[in-house]
């Protein structure tokens, strides 16, 4: 770690510039860069690349820095710059990837509930615009028409996805290197760290105990994205240039 690699500053780079410029030029580029639900009519295919680069508050955005920095540094210096770009970019799409279908199955999972209680499809249409339903004919809970609502309109943005790929190549690469939480500031080796974490968001992800809106089935999906990768590099050993 220490010195900024030129991948990973240029990737700081953008990300800071497409944080605070918009805010500087009264621009809400949402719309068009994060990632929405395919069937919404903001989505765009671009969004897979395009919301890595955005995110949602200052805190978000130092802490995916911070861990690009200080984890991605060693991949980049060991793959080179090519690889790690690669890497980066593989990850991060991945990771929308898996987030989309997963939405895709819990939205839909709704929808045929929906259709078994023979709910109009002007009236799901009218939900869906609206956020508002009758609730004599809809008999679902208001916690899952919420949700359902929310799979829609709720668009995802951040590197999280790619940064959960880096800390699990990272922990194949230094699987000894030991790391630390704030919260729980007791150095754990990498190859316990990194599982834990992961272990965290699956359960988040499937649960009712989520904190704040966070999308845990990108971070898991990025996680998957980037063992498959590390470890085929890995295995095959590939050379830096």
């Amino acid at each position: 770690m220490g010195k900024l690699t030129d991948a990973i500053k240029h990737l700081i780079i953008i990300n800071v510039i497409m944080y605070f410029a918009p805010q500087f030029l009264n621009l809400d580029l949402t719309n068009i860069f994060a990632l929405h639900y395919p069937e919404n009519e903001h989505f765009g295919v671009w969004q897979y690349a395009t919301h890595i680069f955005m995110h949602g508050g200052i805190m978000h955005l130092v802490f995916n820095m911070y861990a690009l920095w200080a984890f991605g540094t060693p991949l980049e210096q060991m793959w080179g710059k090519s690889k790690f770009i690669f890497f980066y970019f593989s990850t991060g799409i991945g990771a929308g990837i898996i987030y989309t279908l997963v939405n895709y199955y819990q939205f839909n999972s709704i929808y045929e509930q929906l259709i078994a209680l023979e709910i109009p499809a002007s009236e799901i249409k009218n939900l869906l615009n609206t956020g508002q339903y009758n609730e004599t004919l809809i008999t679902l809970s208001n916690q899952t028409m919420s949700k359902f609502y929310s799979l829609y309109h709720t668009p995802a943005v951040g590197a999280s996805g790619a940064v959960y790929g880096i800390l699990v190549a990272f922990g194949l690469m230094f699987p000894n290197a030991k790391l630390a939480l704030i919260f729980f500031p007791v150095p754990i080796a990498a190859k316990y760290f990194i599982p834990i974490m992961i272990a965290g968001d699956l359960f988040f992800g499937v649960t009712k105990y989520s904190i704040g809106n966070i999308a845990h089935f990108a971070h898991i999906g990025g996680a998957i994205i980037g063992f498959i990768i590390a470890w085929y590099w890995k295995k095959n050993q590939f050379k830096t240039y």
